[in-house]
């Protein structure tokens, strides 16, 4: 059987525990190093990585790029011959866009099927082999499939179908969709993109495969307020560097408005389409309740948590405008919790205090919206118009020293992530942006404990335990402290989380990791005493999901072991720390000096 692929396809393949590593394929030439040298980061880990071979040719000729220039020629050879009108036009819907108002390709079939006279239909495919091949975490799809249900009886007040079908091999997606449409006879059919490695190439079959049929594909940059590729330097690179990046990415938005407007919403169809005798029948398909193998063992908790759907989400979206933080929300509240209290006046509100409190944990001082952005139930230009009406003066302000300029900013976090994702391919694909670090020393862990310890909340750091019991994102100490690669703790949280997002997590545990997007990042290695102080001054967030230090005060809860006698940590059935802080400071600066020594 042959070994699996991943991202990209370009990929080595690596066994499913950590043990001692072996060569890659691409070493088996390569001149031989000092022996006190580490001359490779890619450890035998759970997950796939790409040589950096494969990698560096990919980056070299980006499939984005590609893309763009499919669409030209696609254009023009579809300009070239007769136009058909068809018996529909299909918008097919992804898993980044998943709602109907604010949506540009979805505007685009609208506007086809009026002026063609010919109904409107939504199509859905779960690709299984993605998801396997993409790390999907079961609550991820669970969430998605909660999406669809609400959004097929939305569509179906428009008497829109939506039509959902399984694609097992994850190869013949493209192949799959063109034979559905020459069976319905569509001859337009309109997609957003999705700018993974995969899925660009996914995209180009569609339209080589569309092309010979004489279908018309319209392809849509919906994702980001700005296209990938708009932002370079004077070189014509894009900028890998945030600050410099966000000032552009600030200054096209003020020049052009457009890229804020609202797309419109789909017409409907007549009704008489219930009664079509090949469209008819696709009101009536359910949505599965599970897709076989991603099955959500707290399927019931997430849907309290995260209610599906946009109405959902712009519910969540006022309450970050309007109302107060509450400590009351510390631990597993649903995002719309009764008893939000609604502020006097913007410095009250959640994102008035952003700048000075989205590093808490003891209370909803973020928006927590992510899982909505990353489903795209809630697009980018919802969430930035909705700050300029109420608290900007309807005027673009994405600058520090408020806190709506810095929610703003934290938006421009998730563009510039899907920026560095589409010009260098190679983070798709496990690689690190920074080339220069991938021969890093990282940690051997045999036995596979120490994941285990960080993966359960029982490394010894409270304020790391209490957030990795909650499962939210607490990503410096396995990388900084533990110094295990970056990649264990990236799958992870893809399998787990509901948010899931490879643009976004992967450039955040790059950006923690000192492989990423920074100037001088192996400076940076945070303090996770000192952290915990800020996140949780109070020690409320620890006392809510480390119960066995409930007891502490306020000060010896961020660091027992420092506060109390050997008998009285004994006592309280917590680990020590499974790392001192200062010496694993020390090696990993150690290391990123000298990448490659122990």
């Amino acid at each position: 059987m042959p070994p699996k692929r991943q991202r990209g396809n370009d990929a080595s393949q690596v066994p499913a525990r950590m043990t001692k590593r072996t060569k890659r394929v691409d070493e088996v030439n390569e001149p031989q190093k000092p022996q006190n040298k580490h001359d490779n980061s890619i450890y035998e880990t759970p997950g796939i990585v790409a040589t950096a071979q494969a990698a560096a040719a990919v980056d070299a000729n980006p499939p984005l790029q590609q893309l763009n220039k499919a669409r030209t020629e696609h254009r023009k050879a579809m300009f070239d011959k007769p136009q058909e009108n068809g018996d529909a036009v299909v918008y097919w819907m992804r898993m980044q866009d998943m709602r109907i108002h604010d949506n540009r390709a979805l505007e685009g079939a609208s506007k086809c099927a009026r002026e063609k006279g010919v109904p409107l239909l939504v199509l859905f495919l779960f690709s299984v082999g993605d998801y396997r091949a993409h790390d999907r975490s079961p609550r991820r799809i669970d969430f998605v499939l909660r999406n669809l249900n609400i959004l097929k009886d939305s569509l179906a007040e428009l008497h829109i179908p939506l039509h959902t079908f399984t694609v097992e091999k994850r190869k013949t997606v493209p192949d799959r969709v063109i034979n559905l449409m020459n069976g319905w006879n569509v001859k337009n059919i309109f997609v957003n993109v999705e700018y993974e490695v995969d899925e660009l190439r996914r995209d180009l079959k569609l339209l080589d495969l569309a092309t010979a049929s004489g279908i018309s594909c319209g392809v849509y940059h919906d994702r980001c307020l700005v296209e990938p590729g708009q932002i370079k330097t004077k070189n014509g690179k894009m900028s890998s560097i945030y600050t410099p990046w966000m000032k552009q990415w600030s200054s096209v938005i003020k020049s052009h408005p457009e890229y804020l407007k609202e797309a419109s919403a789909p017409v409907a169809n007549d009704s008489s389409i219930h009664k079509h005798t090949k469209f008819g029948s696709l009101f009536h398909a359910p949505i599965p309740d599970a897709i076989p193998g991603f099955e959500c063992e707290d399927a019931e908790k997430m849907a309290d948590l995260w209610p599906a759907g946009t109405d959902a989400a712009l519910k969540a979206l006022d309450r970050f405008l309007e109302t107060k933080a509450r400590k009351s929300q510390t631990g597993d509240k649903s995002i719309l919790e009764p008893g939000a209290e609604k502020a006097i006046d913007l410095d009250e509100t959640r994102i008035g205090e952003y700048e000075d409190q989205r590093v808490r944990l003891d209370m909803d001082s973020t928006s927590r919206l992510s899982p909505y952005l990353a489903t795209g139930a809630l697009c980018a230009r919802q969430c930035v118009r909705a700050v300029m009406k109420k608290h900007s003066g309807n005027t673009f302000d994405a600058s520090r020293g408020s806190g709506p300029g810095v929610w703003i900013q934290e938006i421009g976090w998730r563009d510039f992530y899907t920026h560095i994702m589409a010009a260098y391919p190679r983070v798709s694909m496990g690689r690190p942006y920074n080339e220069k670090y991938a021969d890093v020393f990282w940690e051997e862990d045999v036995d596979g404990k120490v994941l285990e310890a960080w993966k359960e909340g029982k490394t010894g750091f409270p304020i790391v335990d209490a957030a990795m019991r909650q499962s939210q994102l607490w990503l410096t100490p396995l990388r900084k402290d533990l110094m295990l690669d970056w990649r264990l703790g990236e799958r992870h949280f893809m399998r787990n989380f509901i948010d899931g997002d490879l643009g976004s997590n992967d450039g955040g545990w790059q950006w923690c990791a000192s492989t990423g997007t920074d100037p001088q990042p192996w400076f940076r290695i945070f303090n996770p005493y000192l952290q915990s102080e800020k996140a949780d001054p109070q020690g409320d967030y620890i006392r809510h999901f480390v119960p066995e230090l409930r007891h502490l005060d306020n000060k010896a809860i961020h660091d027992p072991i420092s506060h109390l006698s050997e008998a009285e940590f004994k006592k309280l059935g917590y680990p020590k720390p499974m790392v001192d802080h200062k010496f694993a400071r020390d090696r990993a600066i150690r290391r990123f000096k000298n990448v490659g020594e122990e």
